[in-house]
């Protein structure tokens, strides 16, 4: 049986502040992302809405969607 081997992961507002955008335009562009792609959805105990989280592979996807919409963003 393969176990998950993820043991970290990173909120939306981190992973907003360390690549200097902001957490609506990550949320916006990781919209299509599912769980193999590294993103993560946490809820607490009185959260319904859930905290988006990365994994680090969901961290390299954001770095790569990032590019992606700098290339074609004015």
């Amino acid at each position: 049986m393969q176990r998950n081997k993820v043991h970290h992961v990173y909120t939306v507002e981190r992973v907003a502040r360390d690549l200097g955008v902001s957490e609506e335009l990550i949320q916006e562009l990781t919209l299509g992302l599912e769980a193999e792609d590294g993103v993560i959805w946490v809820y607490g105990a009185n959260d319904d809405d859930g905290i988006l989280a990365f994994t680090d592979e969901g961290i390299e996807e954001v770095k790569l969607l990032l590019e992606q919409y700098h290339r074609v963003s004015p």
